[in-house]
């Protein structure tokens, strides 16, 4: 799956359908059992969340075809992981009771009613509201009974021409056995029937998946933009690919995998070749959802549900067209009124020089003081891409150090590694393959840095490499050898920065750039690293980091000291955190939390969680920086970073937060959650009970603020001033 298409793709979904979690908190006997909330019924609504932006009349028309498109890719690979996984701890029995203490049967069968929900929502959103304002607005989506004889003929041109050559049907008999029916792939289901024999058949075409899925209509005078789904083209011109027989019944269905990959690094002596052994296989495992058009006939539904092994719970019945993850192909309309207002993000403003003509040294700026960058409001290219480039050109520059966890297909970033080695420097990248459904990627890029000359490594065997890490070792003019070092929340990828919201800190600090480089050196070679000062690391220190941390905000609100917690992840899971967190609000101290995707705390609840407030942000930017902030007595202590508070980033991954120091960056962040945590911004609520309400308007109807919108004129405004 191609990242860079999804706003989480990896974005949205991959961030937070990984492998399932043990509990790792010792029970807390003064906390009720039932404190958590089941994380995969969280996940949902997470989703939920996003199919509420595409239900909403006010986010423009395209936006919110991109919504729909982002739900179902997003469940697609909550299919094809979480449900995966479970089914197959379930049949291999070895599944263990959820983090809430229900039983593995009961969480699926949860899972598959609220899916079954979502699912027909989602169609019935597309069918009823969104197709409908995309005619209003001269986007048709046609069916071709809606096509008069002219456009059929000239419809019929462009089959034959274009997609009829493409088209390969497979039968089914005896000579013919069930082909394989690849995961996500949609196909037509047809049966025929011989007039001379009077004998009845099926046959399977797959719909090419490199073909535009809404084929462009020709321009029929009226000024329309018009589109018809490939597989209507296709089921209408049957006769094309079963010369003389009789179509009985044609229809669509789509198939969801186990698309897991798992690989023993202890057993494996070439990793990347074991792993390029299991992607292999992905792609046979086994069938977990049937998606199918709701006219199909019984007969075909049995065939398919008898060959492919399904149950009646994992067909998914839905009116055409299926697969509206593809809906992102109309992102490429030329139609900027129905999309968001576009924002251009801005240079930050310590990399701008102080006159108009002069070169940007990004080098200059830094030893300046510290740089902390908020993407996408503030340019990624002028900053971490031009801070990369900049140190592979500078003769000045000897050595270059740096990890990829997911990059794009034509990354400038990896281009500027290349570039140094081939300038003679000395360039590390680590370089995380096991990243899912990048995984092919990312080996492809590892060779190419190799062929440089780039010496590439892949981290700790049985731990993920997920911190974004990037060091730049300089020779100053005086000699000195200097060090320059990035630390981010989100990946080193130029376009998913322009829609995943992170933050990032460029600093020269000597402390940081020590304790990086100790890091990289366990991280390449052989090093044991027992103390860090300013990083938090994962997964030796940072739980214990952080407890200690909640923990002294729990004793300064019984000492009567300013106490205070404020957290922003993407999903937080981890059972010893959250009881710290519980105790904490015990004792009197005030915690916000601003979540994106899964949340099992119960905020607001009596005697133990009831100074808890739990907030979500959805928008036109995918909400990925996280952020720890601690009151500590009046003096507080702030980290950013790339872990969330999941056992998985906590115990199974390399992950840093770096402690900000600078008093303008800790204001910085106070007004961000200031502003999120606010009764006047948008955003949706976690109610005691588990429902996320959304809150978008005031008590007179009127809109609340949009912290993204908001953001970005704050942070123009400030270059502007400067």
């Amino acid at each position: 799956m191609d990242s860079d298409t999804l706003l989480g793709d990896a974005g949205l979904a991959a961030d937070v359908a990984d492998e399932f979690d043990e509990t790792s908190a010792d029970e807390d006997e003064s906390l009720p059992p039932d404190r958590y909330l089941d994380r995969e019924v969280s996940w949902l609504a997470f989703n939920q969340r996003v199919l509420e932006l595409a239900e909403d009349p006010k986010v423009p028309l395209l936006e919110r075809a991109n919504f729909l498109a982002i739900f179902a890719s997003n469940l697609d690979e909550f299919f094809m992981v979480r449900v995966a996984g479970l089914k197959r701890r379930i049949a291999t029995g070895i599944a263990v009771p959820t983090n809430i203490g229900r039983a593995p049967v009961d969480v699926l069968a949860d899972m598959s009613e609220k899916a079954h929900e979502l699912q027909a929502r989602h169609a019935a959103v597309f069918r009823n509201e969104v197709k409908p304002a995309l005619d209003a607005a001269d986007i048709h989506v046609e069916a071709w009974s809606d096509l008069g004889e002219e456009d059929r003929a000239r419809v019929a041109e462009l089959f034959t021409a274009q997609i009829y050559p493409v088209l390969m049907p497979l039968a089914v008999d005896p000579a013919h056995p069930f082909p394989y029916i690849s995961g996500l792939s949609l196909n037509l289901s047809v049966r025929v029937r011989n007039p001379k024999t009077e004998k009845t058949e099926f046959a399977r075409i797959k719909v090419p998946p490199l073909l535009p899925r809404f084929v462009q209509l020709p321009d029929d005078g009226t000024g329309t933009t018009r589109f018809i789904p490939l597989e209507d083209l296709i089921s209408n011109h049957l006769e094309y690919l079963f010369p003389g027989m009789e179509i009985l019944e044609h229809h669509e269905f789509r198939l969801t995998r186990n698309e897991d990959v798992n690989v023993d690094e202890d057993e494996s002596e070439n990793l990347i070749k074991a792993l390029e052994k299991e992607l292999l296989q992905r792609r046979f495992g086994p069938p977990i959802r049937l998606e199918i058009t709701d006219d199909m006939d019984p007969v075909t539904l049995e065939l398919l549900m008898r060959e492919l092994e399904i149950t009646e719970q994992d067909v998914y019945r839905l009116p055409a067209p299926l697969d509206l993850s593809r809906l992102f192909e109309f992102g490429k309309l030329d139609r900027p009124a129905l999309r968001y207002p576009a924002q251009l993000p801005t240079t930050a403003s310590q990399l701008l020089q102080s006159e108009p003509n002069e070169e940007p040294n990004v080098f200059d700026a830094i030893s300046r003081g510290d740089i902390l960058l908020h993407h996408p409001y503030e340019s990624f290219a002028t900053s971490v891409q031009a801070f990369l480039e900049q140190a592979a050109a500078d003769p000045q520059v000897l050595a270059i150090k740096q990890t990829l966890y997911r990059t794009s297909g034509d990354s400038p970033i990896v281009e500027a590694l290349i570039d140094a080695a081939q300038a003679g420097k000395a360039v590390l990248a680590l370089v995380e393959i096991k990243a899912r459904f990048d995984e092919q990627a990312n080996i492809s890029w590892a060779r190419k840095l190799e062929k440089a000359g780039v010496h590439v490594v892949y981290g700790l065997v049985g731990l993920k490499t997920h911190c974004k890490l990037a060091s730049v070792i300089r020779q100053e003019k005086n000699g000195e050898l200097k060090l320059y070092t990035h630390i981010g929340t989100g990946n080193y990828n130029p376009k998913t920065s322009r829609i995943y919201e992170d933050l990032g800190l460029l600093t020269a600090d000597p402390q940081v750039g020590k304790e990086v480089t100790r890091l990289f050196n366990e991280l390449s070679g052989y090093a044991i690293e027992k103390k860090f000062s300013r990083l938090l690391v994962a997964p030796r220190y940072l739980r214990k980091g952080l407890l200690k941390r909640i923990d002294n905000e729990t004793a300064n609100a019984l000492a009567g000291k300013p106490a205070g917690i404020r957290l922003k992840m993407n999903s937080i899971v981890d059972e010893a955190i959250i009881d710290a967190l519980y105790r904490a609000s015990n004792a009197g101290v005030p915690i916000d939390i601003w979540i994106r995707g899964i949340c099992a705390i119960k905020p607001g609840q009596p005697d133990y969680s009831e100074n808890i407030r739990v907030r979500s942000i959805l928008g036109r930017y995918l909400e990925h920086s996280r952020i720890f902030w601690f009151a500590n007595d009046g003096s507080p202590e702030v980290f950013i970073g790339s872990a969330d508070m999941m056992h998985r980033n906590l115990d199974r991954r390399v992950e840093v937060l770096v402690q900000l120091k600078e008093r303008g960056h800790l204001r910085e962040i106070s007004r961000l959650f200031d502003l999120a945590m606010a009764d006047t911004t948008a955003s949706w609520h976690l109610d005691p009970d588990g429902e996320w309400t959304r809150h978008s308007r005031n008590a007179t109807g009127g809109l609340l603020v949009d912290l993204q919108t908001k953001t970005m004129r704050d942070i123009t405004a400030r270059r502007r001033s400067r």
